[in-house]
């Protein structure tokens, strides 16, 4: 598992149990007295993905350009658990690389690339050889040479093979650690490094290998109208015994949701769920704890791993899908919540914290914890899900979790407000900084959910987490709401005085996501229904809504970048939650328009949104410009895009109440629209859109009681 700093964003976020990234800023050496100090040599360039072909199957990933060939520049390579075991492979075929014809992802775990060769002293400007690679991340790769032409193909195919075994978070910062020497083993190579030590080897075998080039040669006689290929397989091997790492989704266990089957007269919805959804096929990886628990890595290649808030997020939004993977993500984080701190062993943290580092903010807003952020998911997550049918024994034995994350909101405000729970109790009065709006939305559906949550398991508290949010929600309307010539929005942070902070930006969405509740319904929101339109019109305004989604921050601030991660660019995540938010609170034409500019950044991607992309306005025939430090693919992007599809159907089930409400999008943006194969209460659910935004439900468990409005 592995956690590395995305290029140009500090501070990292983190990846639960994974090593920091150890890129070191180089500093000018002193040459003597009197001598002037030799500068610096340049810092590497860390490495980016934004053209790369990157396939993922947790925890293995490959990534290479458009040609196929593995040159071990850059993220160049094929990686196992965070190491890297195969830096170089490249391939001729005569003598010559293939020319490049086409190299693209088949599924996020397979890569197909295909590439020409002309025979030697051919006339025919035609190429009669076509080399064909089908890379697999987990290591395996086919090689295939074609031959349409007339006379037989008489000429040696050469692989040159090299690695590093190098940890990602090197590579990833720039630094390319020297090749080792490799050895010839049967029927390939292999290479030993202090650590690990790797293997590669092909079926059939070579004709000659030569280890000190690093190549593996056959002699091929392909005749008109015959095909050849070989097969080579890498392998990592640990050089001594050593904690089991997290391993991806072992054989017989089943994907931990639904897959379902959407028609739509806007292809582009079925196309970006079903991308989505085999995108986070790639990502999952199992608990050693308990293999059978699933839970979603945050992204690759530079989050490689459990990020808490993340695989919350991702499983909340997967939950019309099903309830494994939220129970499967809910019980491995729930035996990581940190224990009360105990007497003599230094500052205090709350009992019933999950881990998560920093997150950078941007210019204009302080940095998020994503501890915060997890720790008050989880509750939601939890509620929710029992919403959408996960069974009573399994929410009672995460109960006690749910109750311990609640402790540690109670003891995090401070003014009023909850800013940083990760911080010692006595730092948090001492040393104050300032609230942020989303944080406080976040703390207000985990107050209201766990109420809920203790009054259906015979538990005490309810009514105190009721009364304590809605005491929040009146400070928060009273300090939070700023009034401006266009009718006022609610601030993005405050600081520690209580000064609201200028910063526009789409963090704000938050507000609209006060969770799902009883019978299908709304909790109330932090926003009364007038703050509520004036939120929609400033989402929708141009200054955030560039065409392809929400940017970070508005572009009429002074410090706007459209490829600062947090200060411009868009963020599918929030987009997504925007548009199911504006949905349901009946804010439908800026859902509807926001969906579009969504779908139409996703139509260029192929249907893989990555992480973010530039907040690049959207002009006539211009794609949407990528980041070279985005995620692709990452969690919350891919289930984040996939639930805005399913928001518009509008179903909001309540299975501990036998009920299921269905109040689709009535301006129905994307024309008509059907879903089968989504899950409630464990039984397939299927709903049919109208143009006309009509919904019926053809499929449901005749348990439950529909309810249209």
């Amino acid at each position: 598992m592995t956690a590395i700093r995305p290029p140009q964003a500090t501070p990292a976020e983190s990846v639960v149990g994974a090593p920091r990234p150890v890129g070191r800023p180089e500093q000018a050496q002193p040459a003597g007295p009197g001598v002037p100090a030799r500068p610096a040599p340049p810092r590497p360039q860390p490495a980016a993905t934004h053209h790369a072909v990157l396939c993922v199957n947790a925890p293995a990933m490959a990534a290479s350009g458009p040609d196929g060939q593995l040159r071990g520049h850059g993220l160049h390579g094929f990686y196992r658990s965070g190491v890297r075991v195969v830096a170089r492979m490249e391939l001729r075929l005569g003598g010559v690389e293939p020319l490049p014809l086409q190299g693209t992802l088949t599924s996020a775990a397979q890569a197909r690339f295909l590439g020409a060769v002309r025979l030697p002293g051919d006339l025919d400007p035609d190429p009669a050889l076509t080399v064909e690679r089908v890379r697999h991340a987990d290591g395996v790769e086919t090689v295939t040479v074609r031959n349409a032409g007339s006379r037989p193909a008489r000429l040696p195919l050469e692989i040159a093979l090299a690695t590093d075994l190098g940890p990602v978070g090197e590579i990833a910062a720039g630094h390319r650690p020297p090749d080792l020497p490799g050895q010839v083993q049967s029927a390939g190579l292999r290479w030993a490094g202090p650590t690990h030590s790797a293997t590669v080897s092909a079926q059939p075998s070579p004709h000659a290998v030569l280890a000190g080039a690093g190549v593996l040669r056959w002699d091929l006689e392909v005749q008109p109208g015959a095909r050849w290929s070989v097969e080579l397989r890498a392998v990592l091997e640990a050089a001594a015994p050593a904690p089991r790492p997290p391993g991806g989704r072992g054989a017989g266990v089943p994907l931990p949701w639904a897959e379902p089957e959407v028609r739509c007269d806007d292809p582009r919805a079925g196309l970006v769920v079903s991308r989505s959804l085999d995108a986070l096929g790639g990502l999952l990886f199992a608990d050693p704890d308990r293999p059978t628990d699933l839970y979603l890595a945050s992204g690759a290649p530079w989050r490689f791993g459990l990020a808490p808030a993340d695989a919350l997020w991702a499983a909340r939004l997967t939950l019309p899908l099903g309830t494994r993977l939220a129970a499967g993500t809910l019980r491995a984080l729930a035996r990581r919540q940190q224990p009360a701190g105990a007497p003599g062993q230094g500052p205090r943290r709350p009992d019933g914290l999950l881990p998560g580092a920093l997150r950078h903010g941007g210019p204009e807003l302080p940095p998020t914890c994503t501890a915060t952020e997890a720790t008050l998911l989880f509750v939601t997550v939890l509620a929710e899900a029992w919403r959408w049918g996960l069974s009573r024994a399994e929410v009672a034995e995460l109960l006690p979790a749910a109750e311990r994350a609640l402790g540690a909101l109670r003891e995090g405000l401070v003014d009023g407000f909850v800013t940083d729970l990760s911080r010692p109790v006595e730092e948090r009065s001492a040393h104050p900084v300032p609230a942020r709006a989303e944080v406080q939305a976040q703390a207000h559906r985990a107050a209201l959910h766990g109420a809920e949550l203790l009054e259906a398991f015979g538990r005490p508290g309810a009514e105190e987490w009721r009364g304590w949010a809605t005491a929040l929600r009146g400070r928060f309307r009273d300090r939070f709401w700023v009034d401006d010539l266009s009718g006022g929005r609610p601030a993005a942070g405050l600081a520690p005085g209580g000064q609201p902070l200028p910063a526009v930006a789409a963090s704000l969405v938050h507000l609209l996501d006060p969770g799902l509740s009883a019978d299908g319904g709304r909790h109330e929101s932090l926003l009364d229904r007038e703050q509520t339109r004036l939120l929609a019109q400033r989402l929708a305004a141009p200054e955030l809504d560039s065409g392809w989604g929400l940017r970070t921050l508005s572009a009429k601030s002074p410090r706007f970048n459209p490829l600062g991660h947090r200060s411009g660019a868009v963020r599918v995540h929030e987009t997504a939650l925007a548009v199911a938010g504006l949905a349901e609170a009946g804010h439908e034409n800026e859902a509807g328009a926001l969906l579009e500019g969504l779908l139409a950044a996703a139509a260029h991607f192929e249907g893989r949104l990555p992480e973010m992309y530039a907040g690049e306005q959207w002009t006539p025939g211009s794609p949407p410009v990528p980041h070279p430090g985005a995620c692709r693919p990452a969690a919350v992007s891919a289930a984040g895009a996939a639930h805005a599809v399913f928001a518009l159907a509008g179903v909001r089930p309540d299975v501990p109440g036998g009920r299921v409400l269905v109040r689709p999008a009535s301006t129905a943006p994307l024309g008509e629209l059907e879903l089968t194969g989504l899950r409630v209460a464990g039984e397939p659910f299927s709903v049919r859109v109208s143009r006309i935004g009509v919904a019926m439900v053809e499929e449901a468990s005749a348990e439950l009681q529909l309810v249209a409005r």
